[in-house]
């Protein structure tokens, strides 16, 4: 063989070693890749324990929760659907004002929204579950019974009474008493020009571990109704979405979202209780007895438990056998309901509308 083949010969056997040791490198550069990114994906799914939670929620949070919780009435006539805020509430009640028609009481502390309303009108029954949480309480307007405990500074409030065009602003798209809205930044500046003190967390409530979450047990609860005086327009339907682990409410046969974001309201405890309520003027206005405590159902995880409920510092909870029962940790909706006719009559699971 002549010499310039030969070398031929070694420069080709050259590069092809080149490219093998070059195809490998990169090979094993790809699978180090894959085993870095595969590596980071499972830590990223990992659940990660967080050092503190939400008073309200029992969500996890990096930081120490601070901030004080505000209570807002918001309106839940259909002419005030859908409403703004109300699913970034940590808890909602949900009582009767006059007639048939509830009304909504949300407690906010994890999240502040930037819209919330439309706010309704103060009565004396909603402003106590707001004091049970030391809640700076917001309303536009009030009852006479409300307004007594206002001027006696029962709680520490902003009221469009006051502020309506200031702190409160009206909606174009729809007509008063239906149109009061408040934004976060807003209770905030009326809490600053009032002097209300703003950075103390309520105390948190009782909630279940991980694996407690999981040992939930009882009666299938994968739809429940809610009835007010067989009004269908008030009544609450709560669906269990098996892939959120969460339920979905409905009024009227419409879905509970938000009215800027379309965000559905997603649930994690359903607490309905019965309470005496005595009508006690001409207009319809209610006294509702929060103290006495009585029968409950609690709804978690697709199941339904009787439980009992008792007023504790102000706070409607639920209690079994004398001890305090954990909620899952997430948002919590509170029905409260006439004792007459009471759960039996008011309450249908396994309904679809």
């Amino acid at each position: 063989m002549s010499k310039k083949w030969m070398a031929a010969l070694i420069v080709t056997m050259l590069l092809a070693a080149g490219c093998s040791k070059n195809d490998q490198s990169n090979v094993d550069k790809e699978d180090t890749q894959d085993q870095t990114a595969e590596e980071g994906m499972k830590e990223v799914s990992e659940e990660k324990e967080l050092p503190f939670h939400f008073p309200l929620t029992g969500l996890g949070t990096e930081e120490q929760a601070s901030g004080r919780s505000v209570a807002v009435m918001i309106n839940n006539h259909p002419k005030a659907r859908p409403q703004s805020g109300l699913n970034q509430a940590d808890i909602v009640y949900e009582l009767l004002a006059e007639g048939d028609v509830t009304r909504f009481l949300a407690i906010f502390q994890s999240e502040e929204p930037k819209k919330i309303g439309p706010v309704r009108s103060a009565r004396d029954y909603y402003m106590e579950l707001a004091k049970g949480f030391d809640s700076l309480y917001i309303a536009h307007g009030y009852s006479p019974d409300a307004k007594a405990l206002i001027d006696k500074g029962y709680i520490d409030n902003l009221n469009g009474m006051n502020y309506d065009g200031t702190l409160f602003k009206r909606a174009s798209d729809r007509k008063a008493p239906h149109n009061s809205y408040i934004s976060f930044e807003n209770v905030l500046k009326g809490a600053e020009q009032r002097k209300y003190e703003m950075d103390k967390p309520p105390s948190s409530l009782t909630f279940l571990n991980k694996k407690e979450v999981e040992e939930i047990n009882g009666e299938e609860a994968k739809s429940v109704m809610v009835t007010y005086f067989n009004n269908s327009i008030f009544n609450s339907i709560y669906e269990y979405d098996e892939a959120l682990e969460k339920y979905k409410r409905y009024s009227n046969g419409e879905l509970t979202a938000d009215h800027e974001s379309g965000e559905p309201l997603l649930l994690d405890n359903i607490f309905i209780v019965e309470a005496e309520h005595r009508v006690i003027d001409n207009v319809g206005r209610r006294s509702i007895n929060l103290t006495s405590g009585g029968k409950g159902y609690l709804i978690q995880k697709g199941k339904w438990n009787e439980v009992e409920w008792e007023n504790i510092d102000g706070k409607i909870l639920p209690v079994l056998k004398g001890n305090k029962v954990g909620l899952v940790p997430g948002r919590t909706w509170i029905n409260i309901i006439p004792s007459t006719p009471g759960l039996e009559q008011s309450i249908s699971f396994d309904v679809k509308e």
